[in-house]
């Protein structure tokens, strides 16, 4: 398989690869697993059998990835949160549960991963990107959104590129994919910056208001974001080319066959009805609390296509 798997990328564009591997993906899962008694209960330990005894799934959020993951007035809220209220509408439907409560649990950049192999949670429901390194620690679904990564800065400053943040110091926030795709860039650019780690987004962002920092490098839908949030978002500004694209997903306990395949049955249904564009236009075309904001977003083409062939395949 394989090999076939191999050859067939090297024929195909990655529109048609997508719609293959969604395909081939069942055949390949069943021939990966053991097959299971279709009446057998979830293995002692695992996320089915914790939500089935105790009625409630954990969702993991985060504190300021407004408008994927955060909180406004104690409230955990955003697009990656509502779209796991789905999932755990599907868990309930699975598990023949009359009844499923939802519990929150803050996560960051750094704890998400140990918090969803210790069982602390149960769907980390933030803005996380699937990638190879990741995948050995968890699973993720189907990328429900994809950013790329570029940087925030002063608008009162003359920086619109990276190289022109030579000398400079930047930030970005420990435990992310951005911290390293930044020490990249530069490197391959050429480019000699000192990189800051800061604990979450809220702060590398201060730092660049503050001016601690000279810019803070970090998904662009999360800089939007923070600048829209900001008191005087023209005080602002991203600049430069994408550095990375960065498929978010649901992520939840590996190698649990039977709760992936519900999970991304539920995303594949929530695309196929498009419910999960009314979802976006919710969070990125219309004002959203807690200061009534719009970010003003319109469905970034890349995530479009991807949404024409739905399917959890990232190569890296």
């Amino acid at each position: 398989m394989t090999n076939m798997m191999t050859r067939v990328r090297q024929c195909m564009g990655a529109k048609a690869l997508g719609a293959i591997c969604c395909l081939l993906a069942p055949a390949m899962a069943a021939m990966a697993q053991p097959a299971q008694p279709a009446a057998s209960p979830p293995a002692s330990g695992t996320t089915l059998q914790r939500i089935q005894a105790s009625g409630v799934v954990v969702i993991g959020h985060r504190e300021s990835s407004l408008p994927m993951s955060y909180v406004a007035n104690g409230v955990p809220m955003g697009y990656s949160v509502d779209v796991c209220h789905y999932i755990v509408q599907a868990l309930a439907r699975h598990l023949k549960l009359r009844e499923l409560r939802t519990t929150y649990r803050m996560v960051t950049s750094s704890s998400r991963f140990d918090a969803i192999e210790k069982g602390e949670v149960d769907l980390e429901c933030g803005s996380t990107t699937n990638t190879a390194a990741r995948r050995q620690r968890v699973a993720f679904t189907i990328a429900h959104f994809i950013a790329s990564s570029r940087i925030v800065v002063l608008s009162s400053k003359p920086y619109e590129r990276i190289e022109d943040l030579e000398g400079k110091v930047l930030a970005s926030t420990s435990g992310t994919t951005n911290i390293d795709s930044l020490a990249r860039e530069a490197a391959n650019k050429s480019v000699r910056v000192r990189i800051e780690p800061a604990k979450d987004h809220a702060e590398g962002f201060g730092w660049v208001v503050s001016g601690k920092v000279d810019g803070f490098a970090m998904d662009d839908v999360l800089l939007f974001g923070l600048r829209a949030s900001h008191s005087r978002p023209e005080d602002l500004k991203v600049i430069g080319k994408p550095m990375t694209i960065e498929p978010y997903a649901v992520a939840f306990e590996r190698n649990n066959p039977e709760l992936k395949a519900v999970v991304d049955a539920e995303l594949r249904r929530l695309i196929q009805t498009r419910e999960l564009h009314r979802l976006y236009d919710k969070w990125f075309t219309q004002p959203i609390a807690p200061r009534g904001i719009n970010l003003g977003m319109r469905m970034p083409h890349l995530l479009v296509d991807s949404l024409k062939y739905p399917s959890d395949y990232v190569p890296q």
